[in-house]
């Protein structure tokens, strides 16, 4: 896009919005371009609040859709009170595994961080070896953490 003022599109010409007077007192301001500009700026205000409409329904649907699914976690727990407990002792527990494998991919990292800035295959063998694992854990880790029961025990 070119600084250009010549290039300029109408929208962003100056203009003097102060009120100046003619020797006998009528206004000098083109009442067509105030007109314009006036109207511009209603159909500017009309649009911000069409947005502000569009994302308020967006947040009361999202809203509505998150607290169905914790209404149904909620159930779930409460219905599988020691399933829940056993799935909070095994995030435990994986979050544990999760700090080991992080530890011994950081480990290889600085072992071999030229070797992974340098060599194409070299990298692609480590997204291979820790890409899929890494992944994979954190969901299963994530979905044992939505199952769980919550920490006060409610």
């Amino acid at each position: 896009m070119s600084n250009d003022p010549q290039q300029a599109s109408p929208l962003f010409t100056q203009f003097d919005i102060s009120a100046g007077t003619r020797g006998d007192g009528a206004s000098t301001a083109p009442s067509g371009h105030a007109s314009e500009q006036t109207e511009l700026l209603h159909q500017i205000l009309a649009g911000v609040d069409r947005q502000t409409e569009l994302l308020e329904e967006l947040v009361a649907t999202t809203g509505a859709a998150q607290r169905q699914r914790n209404n149904e976690l909620s159930q779930w727990r409460r219905a599988n009170p020691h399933l829940a407990a056993s799935c909070r002792h095994a995030a435990e527990a994986l979050a544990q595994v999760q700090s080991e494998f992080l530890a011994s991919l950081t480990s290889e990292i600085e072992e071999n961080a030229e070797d992974l800035k340098d060599g194409d295959f070299v990298f692609n063998e480590f997204v291979d070896r820790y890409g899929p694992r890494l992944a994979h854990l954190n969901g299963v880790l994530q979905m044992l953490s939505q199952l769980s029961s919550p920490q006060d025990g409610s």
